[in-house]
């Protein structure tokens, strides 16, 4: 108890925080991280998680298997059928992952805000106008995974995934604390933005998971490839994959943020708001009653 009263209050010093998590190495303990957390060695493994639970709550009773080969395969865990019920509401589109809640609301033209006071672009983040285009006034969510969160993400609908851009950056943490003093913070890390089309209305929808240090690579089914800082390319990726509400699209090597986009006419579902804690299939946002006019239904689509 005196060794957790210790670490929350060091945690709690933000200067500390932010020095100890940022004014590092982060991309080489990015590296070394993906290498250490891979060794399959049995006190190795049991080390590393028995540290991991010092500074987290680990809790791993939802785990579909009882041991694990690495901290790695501890970190990116299979739950137990049915622990992560999808809402079946075909007019609810649901959260993708465990994560809290950080800024969400509207969508200020193409500009949009990590923090208070810390704005933005979408075509930043996108790296493409004509992609953030189709999310003008629309709506959004930032989910943060803490690192003994399921890390595992899912279809918040029934969809199509259309397109992946890759786009190589920096690993910064995406606490709360570095993200009210890095100004846009996640259009300089590591990320993927998933472009997707509703099957329900033909609306777009865009997930952007963004790495931090520590967790910067992804995998996605759909492309049966690991995006990292290295990935050599391409990293423009059009593909053509169905996906149905709750389906897994993929997982986080280890676990950072995903950013959800949905056009205008969508609405946060009543009590989403800063600081709720949220679990992969519950409800997140209201669709539109009115379907996307058929003419529109490319629109932000350049695959």
């Amino acid at each position: 108890m005196k060794l957790q009263n210790l670490r929350d209050r060091l945690l709690q010093q933000e200067d500390l925080n932010f020095l100890l998590t940022n004014r590092v190495p982060r991309i080489a303990l990015t590296r070394f991280m993906g290498w250490f957390s891979q060794i399959r060695q049995p006190l190795v493994r049991d080390a590393s998680i028995a540290v991991w639970r010092l500074f987290t709550e680990l809790d791993l009773s939802e785990a579909r298997k009882p041991r694990f080969d690495s901290l790695h395969d501890c970190f990116t865990r299979e739950l137990k059928p049915g622990a992560r019920p999808f809402d079946p509401d075909p007019e609810v589109l649901a959260s993708p992952c465990d994560g809290i809640v950080g800024a969400c609301g509207e969508v200020a033209g193409l500009q949009v805000w990590q923090a208070k006071g810390f704005p933005y672009r979408l075509e930043d983040l996108f790296g493409d106008p004509a992609r953030a285009e189709a999310f003008r006034d629309g709506c959004y969510v930032t989910l943060r995974l803490t690192s003994a969160m399921y890390h595992r993400f899912h279809a918040p609908h029934d969809a199509r995934l259309q397109h992946v851009t890759h786009l190589t950056g920096d690993t910064w943490n995406v606490n709360p604390i570095a993200l009210k003093r890095v100004e846009r913070l996640f259009c300089r890390n590591e990320r993927a933005a998933l472009h997707l089309r509703l099957e329900r209305g033909g609306h777009p929808l865009a997930l952007v998971p963004v790495a931090a240090i520590l967790v910067a690579s992804l995998r996605l089914h759909a492309l049966d490839l690991l995006l990292h800082g290295r990935y050599p390319g391409p990293h423009e990726l059009p593909c053509d994959a169905p996906v149905e509400k709750g389906q897994e699209l993929g997982w986080f090597q280890h676990g950072s943020t995903i950013i959800v986009f949905a056009p205008k006419g969508f609405r946060l579902v009543e009590g989403v708001a800063t600081g709720l804690r949220v679990r992969a299939g519950q409800p997140l946002m209201h669709l539109p009653e009115d379907p996307l006019p058929a003419g529109d239904q490319g629109v932000g689509s350049t695959s």
